[in-house]
């Protein structure tokens, strides 16, 4: 990913990894697999796992202690209804700003 792309990303993280656990539980690995599968290849752990801790903090997501067979437990993040209300109003954010930005870029064709 080059600097313009991780720029990007900052902003839009959190949305993508609600949305990611809207569709499913997943503990902090696992996004970031999923993540790096979807092209994502730069993306530290260490980004996610603040991220995990900030949305927690702001109530956004659930956590349970799972038990792990390597090592301490896993926290296992599942969105919560406020989670969902606020991906709700990202996603609302998004559109607006997506189709703004492909209203520009057609002007300027």
């Amino acid at each position: 990913m080059g600097k313009q792309m991780t720029e990007m990303l900052k902003g839009t993280l959190e949305g993508v990894v609600l949305a990611i656990l809207s569709m499913r539980s997943a503990y902090g690995y696992e996004i970031t697999a999923w993540l790096r599968e979807q092209g994502f290849t730069d993306l530290a752990e260490g980004t996610v796992y603040a991220l995990l801790v900030r949305i927690e903090q702001r109530g956004l997501v659930d956590v349970v202690k799972v038990p792990s067979e390597k090592g301490p437990p896993r926290k296992v993040y599942s969105l919560n209804a406020q989670g969902r209300d606020y991906l709700q109003e990202f996603w609302r954010t998004w559109s607006f700003l997506s189709e703004r930005l492909d209203r520009l870029q057609q002007e300027g064709r």
